[in-house]
This record gives C-alpha cells, sequence and structure tokens, in this order.
C-alpha cells in the first residue's frame, strides 16, 4: 500500500464572517472544523498532516498542537491553493506516494469520499483524482468542465466562467488526491492568468493532462458535503446538517430522539442504546449519557457529565449548569 500524508489548507481570511477569529477554528457542534477534516484523513490511513496556516497561525496551532502527525507550514502571503500547497514543497517535494489536498473548512466531509479517491487512484494509476459534486445552485464554485464522450478537461472558476460554463451543475467541492511526484513537478508550471491573479490548484488538471498523465474526476460527494463555509449563514447551516447526522448516528445506534429539530448534541456526546432524549434537551461537551436513561424535557448537561444507566433527568435535576 502506497504511503499516504495529507495537504491541509487553513491558512485564508474570511472577511464574510468578520471574525478575529481564524475560520478554521469556528465550531461546528461543539467541534472546530478543521478537527473534521483531520479525522477524515486519519481515518484513511494518512500517516502525516501538513497543515498550511497564515491568518491567526499561533490560535491554529495552539489549539492543534499536541497532535503529534500535524507539522505546521506557514503560508506568510496568500496567493491562492496552488501557492498554498507550493509552501509544502521543502517538506515533502521529495516524497513518494499519495498526497491529499483538502481545505480546513470542509466540516461535512466524510472518510467515504476520500476511500473512493483512493481506490479510483490505485485502480487507474492516476497522478491526480478529484471528487465532484451536481448540485441546483452552482454559484461560486468552480465548475467540471468535460467533452462531449465525458472526459473531464478541466476546471473553470466561477469568476471565469463564460455563459455557458456558468450552467454547468457538476462542481469542485476541492477533495484531491495527488501521486506527489506529479503534483509538485506540474505545480512548478502554475501561472496566476486569471481574474484574481491567484495560483489556482485547479490549473494542474489541464498541466498533467497536457503531459499525457492520467487524471481522473469521481462524482462521489452528496450535495449537502460540497458546502464550504465563508459566512456565518453558511455555518449555521452546515451545523444544522451536522447535528442531524449526529442525531441519526445516535438513533442508528438505539438512541429515542422524540423531537430532533427541538434537540441538540454535541459531536463529543456518547449516549447508551434504549435511552430516550425528550424534546428541548441540550447536550454540550464530553457529556456520558449510560443505558436506558431517560433526559429532559428542558434539560441541559454540560462538559464531563455522566448519567449512569437507567437514571432520569429533568429540568430540576440539570447537571453542572
Amino acid at each position: 500500500m502506497a504511503k499516504r500524508i495529507a495537504v491541509i489548507l487553513a491558512a485564508g481570511v474570511s472577511s464574510r464572517m468578520k471574525t478575529a477569529m481564524p475560520k478554521v477554528l469556528h465550531e461546528v457542534c461543539g467541534r472546530a472544523m478543521l478537527e473534521y477534516v483531520l479525522d477524515a484523513c486519519r481515518a484513511v490511513g494518512v500517516e502525516k498532516i501538513y497543515v498550511v496556516v497564515g491568518y491567526g497561525a499561533e490560535q491554529v496551532k495552539e489549539r492543534f498542537g499536541g497532535a503529534a502527525d500535524i507539522e505546521w507550514v506557514l503560508q506568510g502571503e496568500q496567493k491562492g491553493t496552488g501557492h498554498a500547497v507550493g509552501c509544502c514543497e521543502s517538506e515533502i517535494g521529495d516524497f513518494e506516494g499519495q498526497t491529499f489536498v483538502i481545505c480546513g473548512d470542509m466540516p461535512l466531509i466524510r472518510a467515504g469520499i476520500l476511500e473512493s479517491l483512493i481506490k479510483k487512484q490505485v485502480e487507474s494509476s492516476a497522478s491526480m483524482v478529484l471528487a465532484t459534486a451536481v448540485i441546483e445552485d452552482p454559484d461560486s464554485y468552480g465548475r467540471i468542465v468535460r467533452d462531449e464522450g465525458g472526459r473531464l478537461l478541466g476546471i473553470v472558476e466561477d469568476k471565469d466562467c463564460d455563459s455557458e460554463q456558468l450552467k454547468i451543475r457538476e462542481i469542485n467541492p476541492s477533495y484531491y488526491l495527488f501521486d506527489n511526484k506529479s503534483l509538485f513537478s506540474a505545480l512548478a508550471k502554475v501561472g496566476c492568468d486569471n481574474a484574481k491573479g491567484e495560483y489556482y490548484i485547479t490549473d494542474l488538471i489541464g498541466i498533467l493532462l497536457g503531459e499525457g498523465k492520467v487524471v481522473e474526476a469521481v462524482t462521489s460527494v452528496r450535495p449537502e458535503e460540497a458546502l464550504g463555509v465563508n459566512s456565518r449563514e453558511q455555518l449555521s447551516e452546515i451545523s444544522k446538517i451536522m447535528e442531524r447526522r449526529i442525531q441519526r448516528r445516535l438513533m442508528d445506534e438505539g438512541v429515542t430522539i422524540v423531537d430532533p429539530d427541538n434537540t441538540w448534541i454535541d459531536n463529543r456526546a456518547q449516549v447508551g442504546k434504549d435511552t430516550v432524549i425528550e424534546p428541548f434537551t441540550f447536550i454540550r461537551g464530553s457529556v456520558v449519557i449510560g443505558c436506558g436513561c431517560r433526559i429532559g424535557p428542558f434539560v441541559c448537561l454540560n462538559g464531563d457529565s455522566v448519567v449512569e444507566d437507567g437514571k432520569v433527568v429533568r429540568a430540576e435535576m440539570n447537571y453542572k449548569m
């Protein structure tokens, strides 16, 4: 099996969020967005993760500084995704194996998406594999351009699309897997002749195809999983999707959630089977709830609360308020 590393792009500034905090530290269901991306990479056997930081670099490093599998790479000036990856060349330019490149503000990422890229890369010996999604409203996303036979030709960023390309609904959520040697060989040829004057990693498709290399696109991303975060509204939308995902997992494990729309459960919480969560219950942090419990209604559990098997917690019995 090929060795596998990842480059996570976490250097950008989100002016639309109007925040002093690095975007990737904003929380979705109790965890920083970046945590979800790191976990997805670890789940598919990534051995080392290179996190590219810039704005608020020290805050990000402080939050994740204890992780032994993370190396920090500074992007002093943000000149685009291609430039961000290029900042890692001194660290990984000689690496022989598979390299993921993923944005750090994609908390809805699943390990299954990354597994589909690995499978395609192994089957086709591709120099580059990317995941795509088909969505109803592709506004602001890079469009996947194919020929009449469906073969991949490239990605055109939204600001550079012509009127016909703007109609394309297959988009680029920015999940990539490269043969590392091919990545850095082609990266040296990326220019910045585009509307934003930046170095785009998406230009690698045309470069690699022009060199006769294999580039594949796998439509494996559900529309909701293509969502990134560039505003507080998008952060709220993604948090709602994540909350339903958490609740669905718990219900599949044997937990009853009476009213999912009026219940909030932290991603870190553990709940045993046959427990009933009543409406207007708020569970935040690494709470542990045993089997056969009844929680709520109108209950708030915080921090490291532990509810033993069979216990009933009503509003007047709230733990650690």
